[in-house]
């Protein structure tokens, strides 16, 4: 499992800088169309995600006691339907300044491999106690990776439709 999570990580990480990499540094901060977030907000958003699943599994965790990958299929099901529009927390939500796009691919490539760095050297079925999921609980450091990586996942595509639609 742990080295399906490692390919998982690198092709995510991979595909995402990709895409980002088709946009300009004008085009990442133009909104696509009305109600919209731009590029480069996307990536602000992930960039947030991202920062807060590292310090989680990096925080304090305890003993897992229960099936440490039980909300697995779960964050799957949710942040991998495209049809489903979803709310960010604020807590996640990107400002309206424009953004750089060669500083959000590095800060994204580098937390993305300090992802990978912990799923390579801890203990992947504790508890990690920083931070609840909203309507889950706490997640064990497999299931804080799988939504990393589901959440990454739903928003390179993103990313791929609001570029689409500027072009």
């Amino acid at each position: 499992m742990k080295n399906d999570l490692l390919n998982e990580l690198t092709n995510t990480r991979k595909e995402l800088l990709k895409v980002l990499s088709l946009y300009d540094q004008e085009n990442i901060n133009t909104v696509p169309f009305e109600g919209s977030w731009t590029g480069g907000q996307v990536a602000e958003h992930v960039l947030k995600s991202l920062s807060g699943v590292l310090q989680n599994t990096t925080g304090p965790v305890k003993p897992t006691e229960r099936n440490p990958e039980t909300h697995i299929k779960q964050l799957g099901d949710i942040f991998l339907n495209m049809d489903i529009k979803m709310q960010s927390p604020d807590f996640i939500i990107p400002s309206n300044e424009p953004k750089d796009k060669e500083e959000l691919a590095v800060s994204l490539g580098e937390t993305l491999e300090k992802i990978k760095a912990v799923t390579g050297s801890e203990d992947l079925n504790a508890t990690c106690i920083f931070f609840e999921m909203p309507g889950m609980g706490a997640l064990t450091r497999i299931e804080w990776i799988s939504f990393a990586l589901y959440h990454s996942q739903r928003h390179t595509n993103q990313l791929r439709n609001i570029l689409n639609h500027l072009n």
